[in-house]
């Protein structure tokens, strides 16, 4: 079953709060395209450009990373559609990517060949967008028919249109939606599931869809179907559609905050509520239901802890006699960190203190039997179906990729079948950096609470514990996102191999070990986040890896709050911060873009009881004169529609307004993710690392 919204797609734009500009000076930071925002903008880029961009060997590193980016060798991943499989390619020839497909067979080859099936350069160029793919839904079993998503320059917004893959071009008089953070599926090639901006009203809070509709073909938007409305207070309202013709199944999921939805089944005599706790996540599975827990759950008579995925009859549940087994029960160390279907196996990816393993379940016999997959270890191991349920004879029915990386070794990619541990050999990236002599260790640290927090520590070569060392921690610790090794060709040209360290913290508010770990540090503990990435940095310095002086912090989004939450309360313990599309303004951020979403991960700032505990650590309330800071480098993005860049201009101009001297760079495309195409993404790392080499190394 194709999941109904991903967590991590955010909201559109929302009107400004109530807080008056005696209160918060600098609000107009939060026009986004505002003459005077811009102009402050362009101002804050050509300082931050003139010293960067000026320092020796910047165009030399741009390029190099550049060159990583655009590598002939990365890996194409691919999504199956049938007979084909389909990859999105960018380049130095394709900044904004190819959409292309070819079979299986042919990827296997050295050398394969790809028919392109869109072209976004062309096409931009031709309507004079700046578009950028957001993804394709397309009708089975022939796939022929897709729903097209094109974002401008990188935002979560985007526009839909219905492509033809066979004729390669967009239909005529077919589907066709604005731009919006719309939510779209299949029905049948006459009908889709649509949750869109139909008007005022229409969506949440978040700026999610509130409405889910059926639309017919060759009819007016307006006259589509009401199927289910959500409340205002919503995140949001989406359908999901598992199988086609007389076997779909479709759900309606109500996310009533982050974490918490309830899901109806679409049937001929209306919507069918299931019986599930609000955090459980269902997924269906031919004639089965499976239900991964984010909380300890009775049902049928049996007890399953939270973490745990479990499987039961569809038919039994929806009759009202739910009867589940265990597939998987997590431990103080072990937890899930994904799964996978086939169309008889159950494939779990485990977490093992940070490394993967993967355990199958196999269906075929009267009773299901477990065993361990020979994989590689320890490191990151992904996996992915290429099961097609809406095939009737599926020649790679109990096949599945698995992919294999960690910080010192490159990606490779094989194809397995479920049941045996014989593989073939698919693709595999070469060395893009030299990490001869490099090594990586995993250590353990207690945090102010007492409770163990690992991290991993990658080492140039010749590295020494003689607190002599350029070090670069990174940290995330939110909505149950783990942070895994991995390799990264710019992290080791940019980085490793010009002889810096670098740490990956793996801090509670993430998923390293399920949601006991993730809730540890949400709402009033969110705190805990901070301290177990305080600890890390101070047993760096502890074990003489580095010094205060030579020791830097990263991180992105919810990573971006942690930066500044770390930065305001520890501020002697770093030299250097990159604090990248950060959320910062804790008081207005369910104000701004997708903020209303999060406050099952941060709270409610309108509420004293919440704003009490939140006041503590929210960076943009907390900045204060007269107190010794390193030199803070702040970047995001005008097109980030995800995490609103007045949270991060907003914070560099009080900085400046107290005394600090922050550097602030604004890429003007690329959404959350910062950059629109590899040429970005290139000289937004090569910012990152010059500042960072300017502020650690010297270099």
């Amino acid at each position: 079953m194709k999941p109904v919204l991903l967590a991590s797609l955010l909201a559109t734009a929302l009107t400004a709060g109530a807080q008056t500009p005696d209160e918060d000076p600098y609000l107009w930071l939060e026009e986004v395209s505002g003459e005077k925002a811009m102009a402050w903008v362009k101002a804050r880029n050509a300082e931050t450009e003139a010293l960067l961009k000026n320092r020796p060997g910047f165009e030399a590193l741009r390029a190099e990373l550049l060159e990583g980016l655009n590598a002939k060798d990365r890996i194409p991943r691919f999504t199956r559609m049938g007979d084909w499989v389909y990859n999105l390619w960018q380049d130095d020839k394709h900044k904004r990517g190819i959409w292309r497909r070819t079979t299986l067979a042919e990827y296997a080859k050295a050398e394969p060949a790809w028919e392109t099936v869109l072209d976004l350069d062309a096409l931009g160029a031709t309507e004079g967008k700046s578009w950028v793919f957001a993804g394709a839904n397309c009708l089975a079993p022939d796939y022929r028919r897709c729903l097209l998503s094109l974002s401008p320059g990188g935002s979560d917004a985007s526009v839909v249109r219905e492509f033809d893959t066979r004729d390669k071009a967009f239909v005529k008089g077919g589907f066709e939606l604005p731009e919006a953070k719309s939510q779209v599926d299949w029905k049948d090639s006459n009908h889709i599931f649509v949750g869109t901006d139909f008007g005022p009203g229409s969506m949440t809070d978040s700026g999610y869809p509130r409405i889910s509709k059926l639309w017919q073909r060759g009819t007016p938007l307006a006259s589509a179907k009401t199927l289910f409305e959500g409340e205002q207070k919503d995140t949001w309202v989406g359908v999901g559609v598992d199988g086609h013709g007389a076997q779909q199944r479709a759900l309606i999921q109500r996310a009533l905050d982050f974490y918490r939805a309830e899901y109806r089944l679409l049937t001929p005599k209306g919507l069918k509520k299931l019986d599930l706790p609000l955090d459980a996540q269902p997924q269906l599975w031919r004639e089965r239901l499976l239900v991964r827990l984010r909380s300890d759950w009775t049902v049928g008579g049996q007890s399953f802890k939270a973490g745990s995925l479990l499987v039961g009859s569809w038919k039994d549940f929806l009759a009202g006699k739910p009867k589940f087994s265990s597939l998987f029960e997590p431990t103080s160390t072990r937890s899930l960190a994904g799964f996978i279907t086939t169309q008889q196996h159950v494939v779990l990816n485990v977490s093992d203190k940070v490394a993967s393993k993967l355990e199958e379940w196999d269906f075929r016999g009267k009773t299901p039997a477990k065993r361990a997959v020979q994989a590689p270890f320890p490191g990151t191991l992904t996996i992915s179906s290429l099961y097609d349920s809406d095939l009737k004879k599926d020649a790679l029915a109990d096949r599945y990729l698995i992919s294999y990386t960690d910080f010192l070794t490159p990606d490779t990619l094989s194809l397995a079948r479920a049941g045996s541990d014989e593989r073939q050999a698919l693709k595999s990236r070469t060395t893009w950096f030299d990490a001869e002599g490099m090594r990586a260790e995993q250590h353990f640290v207690n945090s102010k609470d007492g409770t163990s927090i690992p991290y991993f520590v990658i080492y140039p070569k010749g590295a020494k514990a003689d607190g002599k060392n350029p070090t670069l921690l990174y940290g995330y610790g939110g909505f149950e996102v783990s942070m895994t090794p991995g390799y990264s060709s710019s992290r080791g040209r940019g980085w490793l191999a010009k002889g810096g360290v670098f740490v990956l913290a793996n801090i509670r508010g993430g998923g390293e070990f399920g949601p006991t770990w993730h809730k540890a540090a949400i709402r009033e503990n969110k705190q805990r986040s901070y301290d177990d990435f305080i600890a890390v940095a101070e047993d760096l310095i502890a074990k003489k890896i580095t010094t205060p002086a030579q020791l830097g912090i990263m991180g992105g989004s919810n990573g971006g709050l942690l930066m500044g939450a770390i930065v305001t309360q520890r501020p002697d313990l770093f030299n250097a911060v990159v604090c990248q599309v950060p959320l910062l303004d804790m008081k207005r951020y369910h104000k701004l873009l997708a903020g209303a979403s999060w406050m099952a991960e941060y709270g409610d700032p309108d509420k004293a009881e919440d704003w009490a505990f939140i006041s503590q650590y929210s960076p943009y309330q907390n900045v204060k004169a007269g107190v010794k800071m390193p030199r803070v480098l702040i970047n995001t993005s005008t097109k980030d529609d995800r995490v609103h860049p007045g949270h991060a201009r907003k914070m560099a101009a009080r900085m400046i307004e107290l005394g600090h001297n922050p550097l602030y760079w604004e890429n003007i495309e690329g959404g959350h993710g910062g950059a629109a195409d590899n040429e970005q993404r290139a000289t937004w790392q090569a910012i990152e690392y010059s500042y960072l080499w300017m502020q650690l190394g010297g270099k």
